[in-house]
């Protein structure tokens, strides 16, 4: 998997591509980790992402709920497969999904 992370204006952006499974969900868990304390809000493009297994959609739950407080997550461009996940898991009910 890659991640590719900016922040801006306390906005962090992060943008994936390949596969957010088991063996890549805690490189992303630690990319992500602290800037998530130190932001008001992010947003997740998954415009490459090919897949989501439940330990990737675990730590998108960590995130949204890190900065529910705050200003929030926003999720973009999810494919149909990944989108598929997130209506089957209720994950399309909770997050800010933006296609």
């Amino acid at each position: 998997m890659q991640i590719n992370k900016s922040v801006d204006n306390n906005v962090l952006n992060v943008s994936l591509s390949g596969r957010l499974d088991t063996m890549t969900a805690p490189e992303l868990e630690a990319a992500v980790k602290t800037d998530l304390e130190n932001v008001t809000s992010a947003v997740l493009d998954l415009k490459d992402l090919e897949y989501v297994s439940s330990a990737g959609l675990r730590i998108i739950l960590t995130m949204h709920k890190t900065l529910a407080g705050k200003n929030g997550l926003t999720v973009k461009n999810p494919n149909e497969t990944v989108d598929e996940v997130f209506d089957i898991t209720g994950f399309s009910d909770i997050l800010n999904i933006e296609k």
